[in-house]
């Protein structure tokens, strides 16, 4: 009996050690996945459940690997963390493979992993003949690989790494329809907002290598000694991240930009998963925050901005998915104003109970049709009757033009300015041709230039001083060179014959046995 509980012991504790390989089966179900598709062999509609076989089996073993590590934490036999290996280094400072196993990380890697396979089982007849049937399961595999690197890193780098994973796989399925415009537009837009947040994330990485010499989660809690000014900007890089990361006021309107996707990516990336990862970063960081009343106040603001932002649109939205969306960034926000609050644990089990809730709600979106015999739900007395605000909510608070007018036409614009000073200055000044001599008045489009009645001389043409005056430069070598060296008679031409003459007869005595060994000879007394 013994014997038997020590066995079990030992397997319990070896198993914690594999924590590095919960991320690696979906990466490695996407890998397959994608050379499958690259040697043609996933096309089809047989193909289809072998497709989904893999993805769902990688998450299905991710997630039995948690449940057995969950049992050793439990049980007291799992370590707080496991590193791996060293990956690389900045500067002196190790940035190592290293995972944590803790009361954060395991409940939510537990939950990420479960909700993923359900929604990969959902999705292969959801998605059954589909054309991009292999491209929605490659991106959902991806993420979920992300998405559990995110939750289970022990540093910040390697974080990131799963930041990245979970934005491109997410860019990948918004544009899933990729024929139309709408969805890659919208596409795009998500993935340049969410590099924003990027922006911030590698801002506080940098900060912590140069501040607190490591990017271990662990360290970066900090023991109270980083001065203000350092633990202030060290958790502005963080907490830019998380707010756009979970759509938090002012980066919003991207997430409902983001519904263009399947519903089943929907319910993973935005009703449940990947709008919450803010929120793990935040309790995450919870050590370093407490140390920043300021940034503690400012997620209390933003929070509460959203989920008012968020509960008055969602009570004029006409569409099931638009509904659930905004929900859900109303919740989210209540998550943000508990981390300003300093309730990190109550934010962490109220963020694990939405993210189960609204999972099953996307996911039942396509049903609701079918179910709900009754038209949709009117608006409310309170709201209808103020016109302004009624008017403010339809409109979304016209965040998204605000942000187009403050931001996307002055870029357009200055680039325009920029290309008109390029064409009208900068090209006359250094001779480049201008539009209007680059094809003859007359001319057909695409067609030679002998054919549109003008002469090759004609095309190398100066303008400007620095035109003009390389124009007479490139005459001169062209006469010096014409003169010279392609004269049979030029002094110049007849001297390098000579020296060429000499050059061959010289090579041709050196190939010679004897010249080869005379010159080995020399180079060995010369090194002796």
């Amino acid at each position: 009996m013994n014997d038997g509980l020590a066995t079990l012991s030992g397997a319990l504790m070896a198993s914690s050690r594999l924590i590095w390989l919960v991320p690696v089966l979906p990466l490695l179900a996407a890998a397959a996945i994608g050379l499958r598709r690259l040697l043609r062999r996933a096309g089809g509609d047989a193909q289809e459940p072998r497709t989904a076989g893999l993805a769902s089996g990688a998450a299905l073993g991710a997630l039995l690997l948690l449940l057995v590590i969950d049992t050793a934490a439990l049980a007291g036999l799992s370590p707080s963390s496991v590193v791996a290996g060293e990956w690389l280094r900045i500067g002196a400072m190790p940035v190592r493979l290293s995972f944590v196993v803790d009361a954060w990380s395991l409940p939510m890697a537990t939950l990420v992993a479960l909700i993923a396979w359900i929604a990969l089982r959902f999705s292969a007849t959801y998605l059954h003949r589909e054309s991009g049937f292999q491209r929605f399961f490659f991106g959902m595999s991806l993420f979920l690989a992300g998405m559990l690197l995110i939750v289970l890193a022990g540093n910040a780098v390697l974080a990131f790494i799963g930041w990245e994973l979970a934005g491109f796989s997410s860019w990948l399925l918004i544009a899933y329809a990729w024929e139309r415009p709408l969805a890659t537009g919208n596409a795009l837009l998500v993935f340049l907002t969410n590099r924003v947040g990027d922006a911030g994330f590698l801002l506080g990485i940098g900060l912590a290598v140069w501040t607190a010499g490591s990017v271990e989660w662990a360290a970066l809690a900090g023991d109270g000694t980083l001065s203000t000014v350092t633990a202030r900007l060290l958790a502005l890089g963080f907490v830019l991240a998380a707010l756009v990361k979970s759509a938090q006021l002012p980066f919003t309107p991207w997430i409902a930009r983001a519904l263009e996707g399947p519903t089943p990516s929907s319910a993973v990336f935005y009703g449940s998963l990947m709008v919450h990862a803010g929120v793990y970063l935040l309790c995450r960081l919870q050590g370093l925050l407490v140390q920043v009343p300021d940034m503690l106040a400012l997620l209390v603001v933003a929070g509460l901005a959203t989920a008012l932002y968020g509960g008055l649109c969602a009570l004029v939205q006409s569409d099931v998915k638009s509904a659930l969306i905004f929900s859900t960034v109303t919740q989210v926000g209540l998550m943000f104003l508990l981390c300003g609050l300093g309730f990190f644990w109550l934010a962490a089990c109220y963020s694990g109970l939405h993210a189960a809730w609204r999972a099953y709600q996307f996911l039942l979106a396509p049903a609701y049709m079918h179910l709900v015999r009754r038209p949709a739900r009117p608006v409310p007395r309170w709201l209808a009757g103020q016109r302004w605000l009624y008017t403010a909510t339809l409109q979304r608070f016209w965040i998204e033009p605000l942000a187009s007018n403050l931001l996307t036409r002055p870029t357009l614009a200055l680039g325009r300015d920029v290309r008109a000073l390029d064409e009208r200055f900068i090209d006359p000044l250094i001779g480049a041709p201008r539009d209007d001599e680059k094809a003859p008045r007359g001319a057909l489009r695409g067609a030679p230039t002998s054919l549109a009645g003008e002469s090759a001389d004609t095309l190398i043409r100066g303008h400007g001083v620095a035109g003009r005056a390389l124009l007479a430069f490139a005459n001169r070598l062209q006469l010096l060179e014409d003169r010279l060296l392609l004269s049979g008679d030029g002094v110049l031409t007849r001297g390098l014959q000579r020296v060429g003459h000499y050059v061959d007869v010289i090579e041709s005595l050196l190939e010679q046995p004897r010249y080869l060994m005379l010159m080995v000879m020399a180079t060995f007394v010369v090194i002796l």
